[in-house]
């Protein structure tokens, strides 16, 4: 069997950026772009005010204080969205607006509460400490040319809005992969069967609940082809419109058990078997493989294993084909605030809540209860996984591990765990 991170390498390496296409600016958040973007234009356009006030020159102004006041002529005012008229010679001041273009001569903003309204258009200025401040230069954003942003970049709303003040409108980026998500068991419903649920007669499909989630959040898009009974027919015709998707994720019937039929299926359909367990826990009963030339994921059905293994597995996947780079989270080293004892030699992967404690606000890491792959509730209160390495049957309070953070916007491009 594999270790987790050798099954996660293979998995990955089978996984490649999906084609480019042209989207809105407004539909590419959390795209990755496909090619560099270089700006047409300098960003600024022109010099401009930061700020509201008065446009002036330096040596107008040099000495100016609230007992030795220096008092202007006022030319023109020039709100954002028009441009001067008057160039500004000695003895001059514009009224400016944030924004607005400065005129001609011009080479400081005096801010407004330096300044006093006079009558017949003059203003007295009561401070010289804005000379040579308060401009914006053409192009100290941007220069026409300048590589805005480099292929492989995610947009984000900074992102959206660099392409956007240099009229990119449609950026080349990877299109989203589509995710058929297929659940399956004889006693696994959908709520429409509410009733047979609380009877306690079923088991609602929470697994498809949190794929769906997960999947959303990782920046694919759910496709759902239901809940195949526990035969071959049903299967096959649950199976038959994910010909359609990027990506296949199937959750159960990848055990050991009679009824478990998906690796047959997926065989006879011609599905290409890289690994069927991994060294781990919880999670071992992961499937991987290729159907017509797309990945199949196959998690396991309890409900913990599912979202661990979509962690560690399909999440990478799936950033693969969104064209990332950097498909895995890291991880950060963590203090364990209680002794966990541990069975079988196997690496193991716990729910934990890390956090900063006192007295220096080092990350400790503490278990979120029980710790059995069908108890969800560890996973709803966690906000990371703690990894015990699969030579540690017992860690001491105090030891320090690696956690891999939910939340964690850091990714790297070796599997760290």
């Amino acid at each position: 069997m594999l270790t987790p991170a050798e099954a996660a390498r293979l998995i990955v390496d089978h996984c490649a950026p999906l084609p480019a296409e042209r989207r809105p600016l407004k539909e590419a958040l959390d795209l990755v772009l496909a090619e560099d973007v270089t700006s047409p234009i300098d960003l600024p356009g022109w010099d401009n005010s930061a700020m509201d006030g008065y446009a002036v020159r330096a040596a107008d102004v040099a000495g100016a204080t609230r007992d030795r006041r220096k008092t202007l002529r006022i030319v023109e005012t020039v709100p954002a969205g028009r441009f001067p008229e008057q160039p500004l010679g000695p003895g001059a001041a514009t009224r400016i607006f944030t924004g607005a273009p400065l005129p001609p001569g011009a080479d400081s903003v005096i801010r407004q509460e330096d300044t006093e309204a006079l009558a017949e258009g003059r203003v007295a200025i009561l401070d010289d400490r804005d000379a040579r401040h308060n401009v914006r230069r053409r192009g100290e954003d941007l220069r026409r040319g300048d590589v805005v942003l480099t292929t492989g970049t995610a947009l984000g709303p900074a992102q959206l809005g660099v392409l956007a003040s240099i009229a990119h409108a449609t950026p080349l980026v990877h299109r989203p992969p589509r995710v058929a998500v297929l659940a399956s068991g004889e006693e696994v419903v959908d709520l429409d069967q509410a009733e047979e649920i609380l009877a306690g007669r079923k088991i609602a499909s929470s697994n498809s609940y949190t794929l769906f989630g997960l999947i959303r959040r990782a920046g694919g898009i759910p496709v759902e082809l239901g809940i195949a009974r526990d035969t071959k027919a049903s299967l096959r015709e649950h199976l038959a419109p994910a010909a359609d998707a990027d990506m296949l994720v199937t959750t159960g019937g990848v055990s050991v058990g009679e009824h478990d039929l998906v690796r047959d299926v997926l065989a006879e359909l011609g599905c290409d078997m890289k690994l069927w367990r991994i060294r781990m826990r919880p999670g071992a009963p992961l499937g991987f493989g290729t159907l017509a030339g797309r990945p199949w994921l196959g998690l396991p059905g309890n409900p913990v294993s599912t979202m661990v293994t979509f962690e560690l597995f399909a999440r990478p996947a799936l950033r693969r084909l969104l064209g990332h780079a950097l498909p895995f989270r890291r991880t950060v080293p963590v203090c364990v605030a209680e002794q966990i004892t541990l069975g079988p030699p196997l690496r193991h992967f716990l729910r934990a809540l890390v956090k900063p404690e006192p007295p220096d606000g080092a990350l400790t890491a503490r278990l979120t209860g029980p710790q059995g792959s069908g108890i969800l509730t560890s996973m709803a209160r966690a906000n990371a996984l703690l990894i015990v390495p699969e030579d540690r049957p017992a860690v001491p309070a105090g030891t320090t591990l690696h956690a891999l953070l939910f939340d964690d916007p850091v990714h790297v491009a070796p599997p760290p765990f």
